[in-house]
């Protein structure tokens, strides 16, 4: 009689454990029962909710769920009810600025090179809008037939902008706009291409000579990233004086003391618009005053103060390219009751260049720094440099910013 050969031990029970575990990561195979249970344990005492009350929570349900199922639980349990639910995950990838959600099954990101479509997919209309309606009054408003349309910004760096039916015609709609901590050196924006070294050299220079600024381009062209890093460049004996309607720079800088616009409550009072933080900011002495976006009736007070001995002041800007950055100006002017003759004439004397950033398919990149000029033909911005292509050229206006900026001239070496 043959000797039994010894048995090796199944692969079913591993295979198994592993299908149990990715079915714990899965979020839209989240236990219903499991998360009400922990919400109301969690909710029944004051206090915030962090991940180690969940977690006892989770314990405390008797559940058997296994070392990565406990862990993935307590995950998935506290973004449900103190993150960005599904859309948590996404956060992780650094290179995630935005998150679009148009449907409960259409969830895309942007990083950089364009619109993505992930995997990430929510189990009804009902949960999307529930987590739209959580995370607009965790920002201090509400969300609801009255109020269909609200823009909040939350703990964490998370800029969210949510919009309800029938305003929206396919369902509840959400957008996430993420501020990450780490800001970008001059160095890495020009390892990651948005710049060559003579730009660089450039905007250094502008920052350096208090040349007053505007950044223009289109949503998410990186307008605020460039702006963060450019004011890093800012000598650390100037007090940097930030306005914004919802916080987002945070240039590393020793001085800086930022401002933000306030919605009006129920009744609509104890709103402070940008305008009045611009007038409240030239009270706080400072050296190079900064409005994040200018959008509105604001923009006569920026080139008001910037009129008023505040030079190397800046500010982002929505504009198709750097010379319709005058026609932009003017139009956001007569919100303010300013004609264009005043637009032209504050404007002029204010702002020096005028910097464009771009997006494409290869990352974003600025396509075009412009020297602001009161010509014959009225306000207008003159191309220095501009890049099409990936090759640089210099501009009309190339000569008057070496001029300023003390630069050699270029114009005959390739770029």
């Amino acid at each position: 009689m043959s000797a039994r050969q010894p048995v090796a031990p199944s692969a079913a029970p591993a295979a198994a454990m592993r299908r149990r575990q990715a079915r714990a990561l899965d979020p839209r195979i989240l236990d219903a029962g499991l998360l009400e249970s922990v919400r109301e344990s969690v909710m029944a005492d004051a206090g915030p909710v962090t991940p180690s009350r969940v977690a006892a929570a989770v314990q405390a349900t008797g559940k058997l769920l296994g070392t990565a199922g406990s862990l993935a639980a307590v995950e998935r349990i506290s973004a449900e009810l103190n993150g960005l639910g599904p859309l948590q995950e996404l956060t992780r990838d650094l290179s995630v600025t935005d998150i679009f959600v148009n449907a409960p099954d259409s969830v895309w990101v942007d990083r950089g090179q364009g619109i993505e479509r992930t995997g990430i997919a929510f189990a009804s209309e009902a949960q999307l809008r529930a987590l739209a309606s959580r995370l607009v009054a965790a920002g201090g408003r509400r969300l609801d037939d009255g109020a269909p349309c609200v823009d909040v910004r939350l703990v964490g760096g998370y800029r969210v902008h949510a919009v309800l039916p029938p305003i929206s015609t396919a369902g509840t709609l959400l957008s996430v706009r993420i501020r990450r901590e780490h800001v970008f050196s001059m160095d890495e924006l020009r390892t990651g291409g948005m710049f060559g070294g003579i730009v660089q050299d450039v905007l250094e220079r502008v920052v350096e000579h208090r040349l007053s600024f505007l950044i223009s381009g289109a949503t998410g062209s990186g307008k605020t990233t460039l702006l963060s890093t450019l004011l890093g460049l800012c000598s650390p004996a100037e007090r940097l004086v930030l306005i914004e309607d919802a916080s987002e720079l945070n240039p590393v800088h020793p001085h800086v003391v930022s401002l933000e616009s306030r919605h009006g409550n129920l009744e609509g009072g104890g709103e402070v618009d940008l305008g009045e933080l611009v007038r409240q900011a030239l009270r706080m002495r400072p050296d190079r005053l900064v409005v994040g976006e200018c959008r509105g009736a604001e923009v006569r007070e920026l080139l008001t103060a910037m009129n008023t001995g505040h030079t190397g002041g800046g500010g982002t800007i929505h504009a198709n390219t750097a010379t319709a950055v005058p026609a932009r100006l003017t139009a956001l002017g007569a919100l303010a009751g300013l004609g264009p003759d005043a637009v032209r004439l504050q404007a002029s004397s204010a702002l020096d260049v005028v910097i464009h950033v771009e997006r494409s398919a290869q990352g974003r990149h600025i396509a075009c720094i412009g020297v602001v000029d009161d010509g014959p033909g009225g306000l207008a911005v003159v191309p220095a440099l501009e890049s099409r292509s990936g090759a640089l050229s210099h501009g009309p206006a190339w000569a008057s910013l070496v001029a300023r900026l003390g630069l050699p001239d270029l114009s005959g070496a390739a770029a």
